[in-house]
């Protein structure tokens, strides 16, 4: 019984041993790794700005995908797509057209306006000027039913499209003199809002994915010449049998803190940006839901650059390693 427990305790003992050599291991790497980060100046400074401006661009990108969305919602929930039945219309049937509508899977939401109700507010509307009024007053023509329809997405109209091409509780009370709204010029403006954020959002990721790949290759490079300059220092320690871990760790340390720096620095860069650039933005989009986001979550978007900045920092290391040191 005391051999099996002497046993246990020597195994034990063994465990912690080796749990504490790693740790020391961890923390020489983690320490030359820093080293290495302040040993070539211009090599740092050229492989951080790099990295900075890559993560400063895909924050960007992120913040103006986030802004051209934002806008869009704004403008569909401002936004109703109308349509026009006759003045002569029964209310069952404008009822009928309307549930109908509201079958469709792209519509959120459909407000239904009766010519008397259309009547009242032209007149809430224009009471301060007499001669709208006097004109109202001497018009032969009426007001027509309106259904005011709030769909999804403002750029996908197809489902409206094809219902007033083929509901024939529609196509029996259609208004012959009003158009769908959604087939009129400010159908088009909407669209080409629409496409225009769309546009910029795969310029966005273009963008984004051309400097990942460019600060990558610097930041390989940078890692290979730092090899090749202490290629002396690393023969030495592969013949004294240090560990291939230990020889690749204080490199990818050296690059995780550029991009630890690199991530501080386009964090807030874009930031101060952002809302320094809020007040002329707002007059033509919604960023304020974006900014809020930014200022409750920064702590979490500080986490995802630096993140960021540490992925592509060990890619890069590990690439130039594996090449280099051959190990």
């Amino acid at each position: 019984m005391a051999k099996g427990k002497k046993k246990l305790d020597s195994k034990s003992y063994a465990q912690q041993k080796r749990h504490r050599r790693q740790w020391t291991t961890f923390m020489r790497m983690c320490r030359y790794g820093i080293n290495n980060f302040t040993r070539n100046a211009w090599l740092t400074i050229a492989a951080t700005a790099v990295m900075t401006i890559t993560l400063f661009v895909i924050f960007t990108s992120v913040v103006s995908r986030n802004v051209l969305i934002d806008t869009l919602t704004s403008l569909r929930d401002n936004v109703s797509m109308s349509i026009y039945l006759k003045t002569e219309t029964t209310p069952d049937d404008a009822k009928k057209v309307a549930a109908d509508l509201g079958k469709e899977s792209s519509v959120l939401s459909v407000d239904t306006v009766s010519p008397q109700q259309a009547r009242d507010k032209y007149i809430q509307e224009n009471k301060l000027d007499p001669q709208s009024l006097e004109v109202l007053k001497q018009a032969t023509n009426k007001f027509p039913w309106t259904l005011n329809v709030k769909v999804q997405d403002i750029n996908n109209t197809t489902q409206l499209s094809d219902f007033v091409k083929t509901n024939q509780t529609f196509l029996a009370n259609q208004d012959p003199d009003h158009q769908p709204s959604f087939a009129g010029t400010r159908r088009a403006t909407i669209e080409s809002i629409g496409n225009a954020a769309n546009f910029a959002q795969k310029i966005g990721i273009v963008v984004s994915a051309v400097f990942v790949i460019v600060s990558t290759l610097i930041i390989f490079n940078t890692i290979r010449m730092a090899i090749f300059n202490r290629r002396e220092e690393i023969q030495m320690m592969k013949l004294i049998g240090a560990e291939r871990s230990f020889i690749r760790g204080p490199f990818v340390v050296e690059a995780i803190v550029y991009g630890f720096f690199a991530a501080l620095i386009a964090t807030g860069l874009g930031a101060a940006i952002v809302i320094i650039a809020a007040p002329g933005l707002k007059m033509y989009f919604n960023i304020q839901p974006t900014i809020d986001a930014l200022t409750f979550y920064a702590g979490f978007v500080l986490l995802g650059m630096i993140f960021m900045g540490a992925l592509i920092g060990i890619i890069s290391s590990l690439m130039a390693t594996r090449r280099y040191l051959k190990l």
